[in-house]
């Protein structure tokens, strides 16, 4: 059995960088753990210099020229017999016209394979990119994401707070088998944030998203007015490295967010990983993610409006929680336990390599 991946495109400063490497070892080292004959092809595409709007994750015609030339890579693969009967594909953004593409072939050539497909943001969520536009002008992209849903075999998502928003899009049912939560490939995250461990401490809260409307950065730069004796740093006003990212998340005693969209949060993981507590409203994915020590009520940062209204609770509950990690009274342990199981790919290989 081969395992074709079709990687997301990979930036240097993002986690898409670091799936290139290590989630084809990774799922080798599966295959050879659990016994099963399978060889790992990763298939990549042309990265043309990236064009991106701000706050962006992708470059909305780059990731296109990507997928493309993956996909025109697949068919010669298909046409030269390379592909068998039992292979699967595993395509890393399941946002990919080209899983129709290979459902087409496989049918018509007469080779069954399996497609596996992880989601990460869609117009199903009201806050995604698509999800902002009015409704008039995308009426195909439910169409589409339905279309999607259909062609994968599984449909993967790394949290169960993405896999209802997915289902209530979408219109799965609530047991559909082919909507699989197993969390995130990315076990190799805590060794790639171990060199930076040693940095000291320093009085900085981190934001570590995008600059994006969905993320409102605008709520982070206000509430650092009340804390003139602390940095508040928005780490992509700068253009930083992945590695001096990490430096700076080692530095950071706190990361902090506020988000309308978080299907997963990698960024406030690799704090906790980092030794950065986190602060996170109670919604979204971090519901189930975080212990609710570390959640404030949602309402505080539900909107612009709604922040100005519990401005000064939300400023309370911070200020306690920075005197707090100035004298060592919290302890991430447990916190990080809880996290882990959400970034590790174990469920995600059973299913590629199941036969």
């Amino acid at each position: 059995m081969t395992i074709w991946i079709l990687p997301i495109e990979g930036h240097e400063q993002r986690y898409t960088g670091q799936w290139l490497h290590h989630l084809p070892v990774q799922l080798a080292q599966a295959a050879a753990a659990r016994g099963v004959p399978a060889s790992v092809i990763q298939i990549e595409g042309e990265i043309p210099p990236p064009v991106p709007l701000a706050g962006a994750f992708l470059d909305f015609a780059g990731t296109n020229i990507f997928k493309s030339t993956q996909i025109a890579e697949v068919a010669r693969r298909f046409q030269r017999g390379e592909v068998q009967p039992g292979d699967t594909f595993l395509i890393t953004d399941a946002w990919h016209p080209g899983v129709h593409q290979i459902r087409y072939m496989s049918a018509l050539l007469r080779i069954s394979v399996r497609v596996i497909g992880l989601f990460h943001a869609g117009h199903y969520d009201p806050n995604d990119f698509l999800g902002r536009i009015a409704p008039r002008d995308v009426t195909w992209a439910k169409a589409m994401e339905r279309a999607l849903f259909e062609a994968y075999g599984v449909s993967v998502f790394a949290t169960h707070a993405h896999a209802e928003l997915f289902r209530a899009g979408v219109g799965a049912a609530a047991d559909d088998p082919r909507v699989a939560v197993c969390g995130w490939p990315m076990e190799y995250l805590a060794a790639e944030l171990q060199p930076h461990l040693a940095q000291p401490k320093e009085n900085i809260v981190l934001f570590p998203h995008r600059l994006a409307p969905e993320k409102q950065p605008e709520i982070f730069k206000d509430l650092a007015g009340s804390f003139p004796d602390w940095q508040f740093v928005a780490c992509q006003e700068t253009a930083l490295s992945k590695w001096d990212y990490h430096d700076l998340l080692a530095r950071s005693r706190v990361v902090f967010s506020c988000s309308l969209q978080e299907t997963l949060g990698i960024g406030c993981y690799e704090g906790v990983l980092a030794g950065a507590a986190p602060v996170v409203p109670d919604r979204l994915s971090y519901r189930e993610m975080y212990p609710q020590g570390f959640r404030y009520p949602a309402e505080w940062t539900a909107s612009w409006e709604a922040y100005q209204r519990h401005k000064p609770e939300l400023v309370a509950h911070l200020s306690a929680v920075l005197d707090r990690v100035v004298t060592g009274g919290y302890s991430l342990t447990a916190c990080e336990q809880q996290l882990s199981r959400f970034f590790l790919g174990a469920d995600l290989y059973d299913r590629v390599l199941a036969s």
